[in-house]
């Protein structure tokens, strides 16, 4: 993830984790009059949220429009500030502007999901239902982190110091107004109407079947797709096709199919498709493809298949050696709700000594990876926001290769810390939660750790590490995982001092493997060895609402624990 000595945006913290689960706000939805001081009493930041609503006065519910309001309103001045200093580029370095225009398009994404809250919130003054609830805190959410990515690339150049200050007080600002909204919305809107399941709720394998595509398409597409298939491994099965196709298009670098580049047959993909009409598949041939991927939210449920692992590739080697953000090195960025990868590799190749390189970043909600393999060094995977499901991956990489702040789930995946710079010690995850009322954290179920080809012969001079915490909330669960020796006993590593080892939740459940003994795990007060009960918090049905949208992907998926 980000560089090891960003700042850290930090909030004021003045009630602990207990208390705040310990007065349920929803208790008072339908109270009149209270006063700020009670409503403050479960935020984040009392005296802050006390200032911000001095002048108020009614329910939870009035409080949390006006908190809304007012993040809706913070959202765009902070987008009109960011576009003033891109008029000013010529006088800027390339690496304030880029960091510039990273922000630019997460506060056009904040504007967005605010608006959206807004207007749910304005329509009603109920609970929402569980999915609907699941749906917006999943926005407000990710607004926190846009907030939080976009100061971390503004802190990665040392010029223009007077444009990284002037942003970086109002994002310190708006970052408290926003968990407000959070934490407001979440006991108004959502209160404690929350799906639960118990440990005995066992896996609930749907869609693919041995290892083939359950499409429903029309004869005329189903014949395109099969001629597409050049090497006679059938993915279509004949009974209980269940994912809807509405279109195809082939990729094919010898110009016998529709495109020859991936980001063309993007380009013709229906705009703001709903799930009810099926995926625009875009049919990758076998190749290796040197183009930057970038995905946008328009292009909905977008189903792109592949070849196979290591007969499809997407490469690059973006990286912040060479004047990237973290953010915009990604060889492949998503953000589009319902994207549906399968049968891929993604790749960067900048190597361990260029520090964050991404392979893949994806912020799109609803989105799956299926028998797809994740190929770099430090920052792999960019799990950066919203509700994402990965299974029967492969995910290699050194320090901190499976990062961000998603709510993510990886199951039945594999695993492969790969041998890093000399000196330095391997990081699986770095989560990045900064807001306990945030629905995000990293869920690895029923995967597989075992050291890559290149480290396996230094197993015993490389340390190697669950996760470490990049931010203050950071949360990260293994269930039912085989861990090889590689794993060091400790288990976990700090990230600086006792930063976060309070506040963080790390937790294992009936791993097994040489790596997997706890007796001599860190003691911080945020590790826990937990039990199924806990443990089901954290599964597919849980942890995503899995159920509500996975089947449609077709992707067999394990509901609850195994």
């Amino acid at each position: 993830m980000a560089f090891n000595n960003f700042p850290i945006l930090t909030l004021s913290i003045f009630l602990s984790l207990s208390i705040l689960a310990s007065f349920p706000l929803s208790s008072l939805a339908d109270k009149p009059n209270i006063p700020p001081q009670k409503i403050c009493e479960s935020t984040v930041d009392p005296p802050f949220c006390k200032t911000l609503l001095a002048n108020q006065n009614g329910t939870v519910i009035d409080y949390g429009r006006f908190s809304v309001r007012k993040s809706l309103s913070q959202s765009q001045k902070f987008l009109n500030l960011v576009l003033s200093h891109l008029q000013n580029k010529s006088s800027l370095s390339q690496t304030t502007i880029s960091a510039l225009q990273d922000c630019e398009f997460l506060a056009q994404q904040n504007f967005e999901f605010l608006s959206n809250t807004h207007q749910a919130a304005n329509k009603t003054s109920n609970v929402l239902p569980v999915s609907q609830g699941e749906e917006f805190q999943t926005l407000l959410s990710a607004v926190l982190t846009n907030q939080q990515t976009c100061l971390e690339g503004l802190n990665t150049t040392s010029l223009d110091q007077t444009v990284v200050n002037d942003l970086s007080s109002t994002i310190s600002n708006d970052a408290k107004i926003h968990s407000v909204s959070l934490a407001l919305f979440l006991k108004g809107w959502v209160g404690d109407n929350k799906k639960q399941t118990s440990s005995s709720q066992n896996g609930r394998n749907l869609g693919f079947r041995n290892g083939r595509l359950p499409l429903n398409m029309s004869d005329k597409v189903r014949a395109r797709y099969d001629s597409a298939r050049r090497h006679g491994r059938k993915l279509l099965q004949t009974i209980d096709e269940s994912v809807t196709v509405s279109n195809i298009v082939i990729v094919d670098q010898d110009g016998s199919g529709d495109f020859t580049t991936i980001n063309a047959a993007i380009s013709v993909a229906p705009n703001n498709s709903v799930a009810s009409n099926g995926y625009f598949l875009i049919f990758v041939t076998e190749g290796v493809y040197q183009e930057y991927v970038s995905i946008p939210s328009k292009k909905r449920y977008l189903m792109m298949v592949g070849d196979g692992i290591n007969r499809t590739v997407i490469t690059g080697d973006h990286n912040v050696v060479d004047n990237f953000t973290t953010f915009n090195s990604a060889t492949f960025a998503v953000v589009s709700q319902g994207f549906l990868a399968v049968n891929m590799t993604f790749r960067n190749t900048a190597g361990p000594s260029k520090h964050q390189a991404v392979a893949v970043r994806n912020g799109a909600d609803l989105s799956t990876f299926y028998s797809c393999s994740f190929e770099g060094y430090q920052d792999t995977l960019y799990t950066h926001s919203m509700r994402q499901f990965y299974r029967e991956c492969d995910i290699y990489g050194t320090v901190d290769f499976i990062f961000g702040n998603a709510a993510v789930v990886f199951q039945n995946c594999n695993l492969y810390p790969r041998l890093p710079n000399p000196g330095q010690f391997n990081a699986i995850t770095a989560q990045g939660r900064t807001d306990p009322n945030q629905n995000t954290g990293t869920s690895i179920h029923n995967s597989t750790i075992k050291a890559a080809d290149d480290l396996a012969p230094n197993i015993t001079t490389v340390k190697t590490y669950l996760g470490r915490p990049w931010k203050e909330y950071s949360r990260t669960v293994y269930m039912q995982c085989f861990m090889d020796s590689l794993i060091n006993p400790s288990g976990w590593h700090d990230w600086s001092g006792d930063f976060a080892l309070s506040t963080l939740y790390y937790a294992e459940f009936n791993n097994t493997g040489p790596g997997s003994n706890t007796t001599m795990r860190v003691n911080w007060a945020g590790y826990h060895v937990i039990n199924a009960t806990d443990a089901a918090n954290f599964t597919v049905f849980n942890f995503l609402d899995g159920d509500s949208w996975l089947t449609q992907t077709g992707v067999p998926y394990s509901s609850g624990l195994i």
